[in-house]
């Protein structure tokens, strides 16, 4: 993370500019003191020196915030981070998911709206926003509701707040008293190998397992079930009747293909179109593409970030 002037790298067009030319620069921090963004003003020189036209020039490092979801913490993001090539990623996680679940949070999903709100308010700069799983339903809630907050937002789970959708067997089980206490007792109990075995099978790296199932227990046991059980239908198909409120900043809805748990590609396209983002196939791509090939998911952001100019 660039924390001092001294690393920031100035790009070619500033550099190739005539060394009697003034440079000024203001620099924007978000709330932990990096340095986000920076606008410089190019002013002529001393009177002797050969004459040039004033030129501003607007450069931007904009704040990369990622936001996972359920079962799991902040290091499903490791390998994107590092494809992306960027040091001002910034990672949160929800309460219950790599994070203390404090008391009096009630983790339902307007909860979590309320929670990521006040985590985006603590930056100096609207940020670019990138949600899987439940992170991209809390991604796309604040949306619908404080677009202000973000440069631009991702998501792959634009398709939960489709009228059509049907939640998935393992949701519709946490959301069914008793049946869902057994379901995550089977999940997150036994030891840390056993917890992280189960992963390995779903397609995570080992590595990346092994630290997601030491932060797994019965503290994210109760918030998967406050959550889910909050979010039963009609409550997500009504929420999406506030989809269009998402297209007052930038989106982009990454559609993993192979995908089982957020619907029907044409349910997704279809949402995203009503919230006003353009759609990213990962084709042969399933739930967890940033680490199933975290490149083609760089490419993706990185192409729709350079659309913001």
């Amino acid at each position: 993370m660039i924390r001092s002037l001294d690393k920031l790298k100035w790009p070619a067009q500033l550099m190739a500019l005539h060394p009697y030319q003034n440079v000024v620069g203001v620099i924007a921090k978000n709330r932990s003191g990096e340095f986000t963004a920076c606008a410089v003003a190019i002013t002529p020189g001393p009177p002797n020196s050969p004459a040039s036209p004033p030129r501003h020039v607007r450069m931007s490092f904009m704040t990369v915030v990622l936001v996972h979801g359920n079962p799991e913490t902040d290091a499903i993001w490791q390998p994107l981070v590092d494809a992306l090539g960027r040091d001002d990623a910034v990672r949160l996680s929800p309460p219950g998911f790599g994070a203390p679940l404090p008391d009096g949070f009630s983790a339902t999903y307007l909860a979590y709206r309320d929670w990521l709100e006040d985590e985006l308010e603590g930056f100096d700069e609207p940020v670019d926003v990138v949600g899987h799983d439940w992170g991209g339903g809390h991604v796309v809630n604040v949306m619908m509701h404080r677009p202000e907050l973000v440069r631009s937002w991702a998501s792959d789970a634009v398709g939960l707040f489709d009228p059509d959708y049907v939640w998935h067997d393992l949701a519709q089980v946490w959301q069914t008293p008793g049946d869902g206490e057994q379901l995550v007792e089977t999940m997150l109990g036994g030891t840390v190998q056993d917890r992280a075995g189960q992963m390995v099978a779903l397609g995570i790296p080992m590595d990346i397992a092994t630290s997601i199932a030491a932060a797994q227990g019965p503290e994210m046991g109760r918030a998967i079930l406050l959550l889910y059980r909050s979010a039963r239908q009609p409550a997500m198909a009504e929420a999406g009747r506030a989809l269009e409120n998402a297209a007052a900043r930038p989106g982009l809805s990454l559609l993993a293909t192979e995908d089982p748990y957020i619907g029907p590609g044409e349910n997704r396209r279809r949402a995203a179109d009503r919230a006003g983002a353009r759609t990213e196939v990962l084709d042969g791509l399933g739930h967890w593409w940033m680490v199933q090939e975290p490149a083609r998911g760089a490419a993706a952001l990185t192409r729709f970030w350079e659309t913001l100019g």
